[in-house]
């Protein structure tokens, strides 16, 4: 099982980049990469809130469930 990180996706959708985001938000450039790149072991829910705000998306457009099973297919 794994947790898929579509921020990047999220980013493009909404024509804006990492700086950008980590500016409105106030998070790290450092911490936002981390988490774009899947390398995040938690996220708050405060920090997933302002990215939903800022990118005006869910939770469910940035993060995503992927069964190992569902790989094999």
């Amino acid at each position: 099982m794994a947790i898929i990180v579509n921020l990047d996706v999220m980013l493009a959708k909404r024509k804006m980049s990492v700086t950008e985001l980590s500016e409105k938000v106030g998070i790290t450039m450092a911490n936002l990469s981390i988490l774009k790149n899947g390398k995040a072991k938690a996220i708050r829910f405060s920090t997933l809130d302002a990215i939903c705000k800022v990118l005006d998306c869910q939770p469910g457009d940035i993060l995503e469930y992927k069964n190992d099973e569902d790989e094999n297919d």
